[in-house]
């Protein structure tokens, strides 16, 4: 009776263990290693690129995000390091394309030049944010930024995904010890009517296949609640969308990420033009300076070479607003929102590319792994 008795646990076990072996199936190895490789380090591309579609399309609004900062604020949060900055550059440029006229002026002209530039920088920074909120797409390919940051890596897409689906992956573990112990009763009973020997392994192939299926299939099905139940991932909505947009904002949109993109992306010539035509209007006007030591002064150069000097250093000029802009542009916010707000259809494809594209053999895994132990078992009921 204690053997019997045994069949629906060793049931339960067959359904946990395939169903773990699954899960981490889906995630490891983040390299191919005898043949496999998690499915989504080996998918990361087409997965990512299904996220950045969604995300480029359907939940982010680059424009939107950019209305949102204050000019004047950014300026008062900025403005030493931006003062610092502008000193350096402006000295750096006169002195390397004039330096005959630089060092003709005494000290107290060359400072009121300073100022003077100085003075035209809260200008050149709202005309600059207004010229990238009239061109970011023409400055930076934000579909490409966002999967170029998925997978910068081989750990971020992994690290989102597993925590994205951290509840569902509990969930599809536990439930197969439920449902293998269903099935283990049905097999217990099979196997004392019968006695046949191919009862151990094929229920236990039947325990690992079916189960797998069920756990995977209720996670996203059905969408709607029917009769109170709903798939789980659906179920949590809220908490996803909450989630997920942290974790894009943290690790993807971040304000240093998307401001590389901007200087430093495939793009970053146009946003080298885009200054040096802010720039050009602000040195046309301060070189009048020169004017009374009755030389000329040809500034068409200085305006890209003032423009090159600044692209590097508004990373670290702009780091003091990190915090505002973190705050203004509230990225996680509007992911939020307009997750909440999508189909079911296309709020399901956060997550179902990762579980999709090596589902069956998953599954198949699961029901090889139950023929085994129900083989295991039977060697166990004949011993004893």
């Amino acid at each position: 009776m204690l053997l019997y008795a045994a069949i629906p646990i060793i049931g339960a076990l067959i359904g946990y263990v395939t169903k773990r072996v699954a899960i981490e199936m889906m995630f490891r190895p983040a390299r191919r290693t005898f043949g496999w490789q998690g499915v989504v380090p080996k998918h990361r591309g087409r997965i990512a690129g299904i996220a950045a579609e969604l995300l480029t399309t359907r939940l982010i609004d680059p424009r939107e995000v950019l209305d949102r900062i204050d000019v004047d604020r950014i300026n008062t949060e900025i403005e030493q390091p931006l003062l610092n900055a502008v000193d350096a550059i402006a000295r750096d440029v006169i002195t390397e394309h004039h330096p005959n006229v630089w060092e003709a002026l005494p000290p107290l002209a060359q400072d009121m030049v300073i100022k003077q530039v100085q003075a035209a920088t809260p200008r050149v920074v709202a005309q600059t944010l207004s010229e990238l909120r009239e061109n970011i797409d023409a400055v930076v390919d934000v579909k490409q930024f966002a999967l170029a940051q998925l997978t910068k890596d081989d750990d971020r897409l992994v690290r989102i995904v597993r925590e994205l689906a951290r509840p569902e992956l509990t969930f599809i573990a536990r439930s197969g010890i439920w449902f293998g112990f269903v099935i283990g009763v049905a097999q217990a009973v099979v196997w004392a009517l019968t006695k046949e020997p191919l009862v151990m392994p094929l229920f236990g192939a039947a325990i690992g296949l079916f189960t797998d299926w069920l756990a995977i299939t209720l996670v996203f099905r059905p969408r709607q609640p029917v009769w109170r139940l709903q798939g789980s991932f659906h179920r949590r909505r809220a908490e996803v969308a909450h989630r997920y947009a942290r974790l894009i904002a943290d690790e993807v949109l971040t304000v240093p990420n998307m401001l590389a993109a901007v200087l430093s992306g495939p793009r970053a010539d146009r946003m080298l033009s885009l200054i040096q035509d802010v720039v050009a209007d602000a040195v046309n006007e301060q070189t009048r300076a020169f004017r009374p030591l009755g030389r000329r002064v040809a500034v068409g150069h200085l305006h890209r070479a003032a423009a090159l000097k600044a692209m590097p250093m508004i990373p670290h000029t702009a780091r003091r607003a990190n915090g505002y802009l973190t705050n203004a542009m509230d990225v996680a916010g509007m992911i939020e929102r307009r997750m909440l707000a999508l189909p079911a259809d296309e709020y399901e494809s956060v997550l179902r590319p990762a579980f999709k594209q090596e589902e069956p053999k998953l599954i198949v895994v699961g029901g090889v792994i139950g023929a085994i132990i129900g083989e295991l078992q039977l060697l166990l009921l004949l011993v004893g």
